[in-house]
């Protein structure tokens, strides 16, 4: 049976997970990526490198963000976010990535869901420094099935 969450079951599900998907667009045609992030409460926040995620973000920051967990088919719990997109930099920039590598550094395994710059040197990949960026949470919705 489907069921609506309320506020309190959203914060939990946002706040136990670490990888979603942020949808944006260029107006035209639709965008989803999976993302590593950190929720405190307030915002959504994550870091990405420059890309055509980056670059359709700061043209409409106009987003949506879901995240999900998956016990079997008939027992799930989802929460969808539409919000507006902010790049951070400096001391907002430092909250977010101290945040993000709170909550992330446990799952480490790839110097990209970390902001302090811990890659491997490979002269066949460039590596870039990454873009910290938070959702402004406008509205929230979440839907679950238990059986």
């Amino acid at each position: 049976m489907l069921e609506t969450l309320n506020r309190i079951q959203m914060n939990n599900l946002l706040s136990s997970q670490r990888i979603g998907r942020i949808a944006c667009t260029d107006c035209g045609r639709p965008y989803v990526v999976p993302v590593t992030y950190s929720y405190d409460g307030k915002y959504i926040y994550g870091q990405s490198t420059e890309g055509m995620n980056i670059n359709l973000l700061r043209k409409n920051p106009d987003v949506c963000f879901e995240v999900d967990q998956l016990q079997n088919l008939g027992n799930w719990q989802s929460v969808n976010v539409l919000g507006k997109f902010e790049e951070l930099d400096n001391s907002e920039a430092q909250k977010a990535r101290d945040l993000l590598h709170r909550h992330l550094f446990p799952l480490l395994t790839d110097y990209t869901v970390h902001g302090y710059g811990h890659a491997v040197e490979t002269p066949a990949k460039e590596h870039k420094l990454p873009v910290i960026y938070r959702i402004r949470i406008r509205k929230m919705t979440g839907t679950a099935e238990k059986h």
